[in-house]
Parts: structure tokens; sequence; C-alpha cells
């Protein structure tokens, strides 16, 4: 079961819609997630290669201070199968890449900027989530 956590929702989406904002307005670039992170390998696209490491340093460090802060593990449940995993990963990857970017380029920054593109691509990703929970929830059972 889910649990139904308003302010702390708030405060996440507040943040990163802050996030997207500074991101443009100090790189000039759209704070899309798999963009960053595809820069980080070689061949390098373009200098900043300290804020892209510092941009994935803080996604990865945000569950540590949030449990530091609050007192309180953070918890997620994720599949331990690997097969799974890999397969879920290669589907994401592979959705990013032919959708010119993931949900939080489309979804945050493509939406805010009245983009026709990004609202197919996030209504699109966000059928395939519900899609998803449905058929995990009610067809699988789990």
């Amino acid at each position: 079961m889910t649990s139904f956590t308003p302010l702390a929702s708030l405060i996440g989406g507040m943040l990163i819609g802050l996030s997207a904002v500074l991101m443009m307005l100090l790189e000039g670039r759209i704070a899309g997630i798999s963009g960053i992170a595809s820069r980080l390998l070689p061949p390098y696209r373009d200098a900043g290669l300290a804020g892209r490491l510092a941009f994935i340093a803080g996604l990865i460090a945000a569950p540590f201070i949030v449990a530091a802060a609050t007192g309180q593990p953070v918890m997620q449940t994720v599949s331990a199968d690997p097969v799974l995993m890999a397969a879920a990963g290669l589907l994401v990857g592979f959705g990013s890449v032919w959708g010119s970017g993931c949900t939080s380029g489309h979804g945050v920054c493509g939406l805010a900027r009245l983009s026709p593109r990004s609202a197919v691509a996030t209504a699109v990703f966000m059928a395939t989530g519900f899609a998803t929970v449905f058929v995990v929830r009610h067809v699988l059972g789990n």
C-alpha cells in the first residue's frame, strides 16, 4: 500500500522545480536527468562536468540527507530480481533515447515551456506508468 504524503510531496516538487529553474538560469540547459547522466560518459560534449557530477551526487545523497534530517529510514521497494531490474533499466534507457528525453526533461521542463512534444511524451509515459501499476497490482496480484 502507498502512503499519502502531501507535505513531503509538495516540498519535493518545489525542490525539483527550483533545481530546474536554477539549471536553466545558471547553465542555460534543461534539467533532464537522462541528458545530464549521458553527458557524464565520453565523448564529453561540453564543459560543466563538475556541475553534472554534483547534480547526480545530489540525487544519490538525497535519501541519506532525508534520513539524517528526519531520523526515519527512507523506504523504497525495489525488485531483487536482477533480470527484471536489467530489463527495466534497458526499457527506461530505450524510452529516454526514443523519446528524446526523460520524465524530468519533458514532464518538468518541457511542460513548463508549453512544448507540444513534451506534452505528448509526458502523456505517453504517464499512461504507461498507470498501466504498469494496474497490471502489477491487479493482474499479477503483487
